[in-house]
C-alpha cells in the first residue's frame, strides 16, 4: 500500500501553538516517524465493539448498539461493555493488559512525558504519571444500507484517566473544540479550538482543559483525499488518531486476572484479537493454564 503523503502547510507556517494547559505541535513527527508508523498502523485487525454485554446491560430504555468506528488499544484494552475506566469508583475489571508500544511509539512517549513534566506540576501531573495506556481511533465513512455514513465526528466527552492527556494524529485534519457544557449533548461556549493536523501533537492537562472542559471533535476535513491503513471491510478511513493516557498500573489487569463476569463478555473480542495477535493468543493460554472456567 502507498502512504499518502504528507501535505498541509509549509512548515514555516506552523507554528508551536502555547496555551497554558494546552499545547500543539503541527509538525511533531519526523517524515521517518510518521511513515514507520503508518506502516505498523496498516498491521492491526481493530475491533468493531458492541456498547453493552451479558452481565453489563443496556440501562432502562436503550438498547444495543455498535460503536461507532473501529478502535484498537494499546497498553490496556478498556472494552466498551465494561464502562472503560471510570475512577475513582470504576477502576477494577476496568483496564485489561494489552500489547505494549512498539518501539517507535515508545520513542515518541518518551518525547511527551518529557514535555509534559515541564508543562505540570502538583496536582496536575499526579504521582507515578507515565503514558501507559494509547487508543487508537479510525475516523470516516462507515458503509450502512448501500449508502456511506460519515461517522468521524465525536460528541462532548471528558477523558477520566488521571494526569495530561496526549495525542498524535495522522491523515485529514480534524477540528477538535473544549467546551463549557455542563453536561454533555449542551453547545455552551467554546473556549477553545484547534485544527489539528497531520504528524501533530496535541498535549492538555490541568483542571481547565481536563475537569472544567468538555471536548468534542467537530469535523474532519475530505478535502487532502487521505485513504488511511489497514484496509477495513465496509469501512473507509480517512483519519487516525492515537491518543496516550496514564492508568495507574495497579488498575491493569490480566485476562486471566478478569472477574468470570468481565472475562465471559470480554473473551469474543480476546479471541478475536488472538487470530492476529500473537500477545492475545498468548493471554488465552494463560488463562487456560490457569484452569479458570470459560463459561
Amino acid at each position: 500500500m502507498a502512504f499518502p503523503p504528507h501535505r498541509g502547510r509549509p512548515l514555516a507556517h506552523k507554528v508551536r501553538q502555547r496555551t497554558p494547559g494546552h499545547h500543539y505541535n503541527a509538525s511533531f513527527l519526523s517524515a521517518a516517524d510518521r511513515t514507520e508508523i503508518l506502516a505498523w498502523l496498516g498491521t492491526l485487525h481493530p475491533l468493531w465493539e458492541e456498547r453493552y454485554s451479558k452481565h453489563f446491560p443496556p440501562p432502562p430504555g436503550q438498547s444495543q448498539r455498535r460503536l461507532l468506528r473501529p478502535v484498537y488499544w494499546l497498553g490496556n484494552w478498556q472494552f466498551a461493555c465494561l464502562d472503560y475506566y471510570r475512577p475513582p469508583k470504576g477502576v477494577l475489571n476496568r483496564c485489561v493488559k494489552a500489547e505494549p508500544f512498539p518501539a517507535v511509539l515508545q520513542r515518541q512517549v518518551a518525547k511527551i512525558e518529557e514535555l509534559a513534566r515541564r508543562m505540570f506540576r502538583g496536582p496536575d501531573m499526579p504521582k507515578g504519571w507515565h503514558l501507559n495506556t494509547c487508543l487508537v481511533n479510525f475516523y470516516g465513512s462507515r458503509l450502512e444500507d448501500g449508502r456511506w455514513a460519515d461517522t468521524a465526528r465525536v460528541g462532548e466527552h471528558k477523558d477520566f484517566e488521571p494526569g495530561p492527556v496526549a495525542s498524535l494524529s495522522f491523515g485529514e485534519r480534524a477540528l477538535i473544540q473544549f467546551v463549557t457544557s455542563t453536561r454533555p449533548g449542551e453547545r455552551d461556549e467554546v473556549v477553545l479550538e484547534q485544527w489539528l493536523d497531520d504528524g501533530s501533537l496535541q498535549l492538555f492537562g490541568g483542571a481547565r482543559w481536563k475537569d472544567q472542559t468538555f471536548h468534542r471533535v467537530q469535523r474532519v476535513d475530505t478535502r487532502a483525499g487521505h485513504v488511511m491503513p489497514p484496509e477495513l471491510p465496509d469501512f473507509r478511513t480517512r483519519r487516525i488518531n492515537l491518543t496516550f493516557r496514564y492508568v495507574p498500573d495497579e488498575h491493569v489487569i490480566p485476562f486471566a486476572k478478569l472477574s468470570p463476569e468481565a472475562r465471559e463478555d470480554v473473551r469474543p473480542y480476546m479471541e478475536t484479537l488472538a487470530r492476529g495477535s500473537a500477545f492475545f493468543k498468548a493471554e488465552l493460554e494463560k488463562e487456560q493454564a490457569m484452569g479458570r472456567p470459560q463459561g
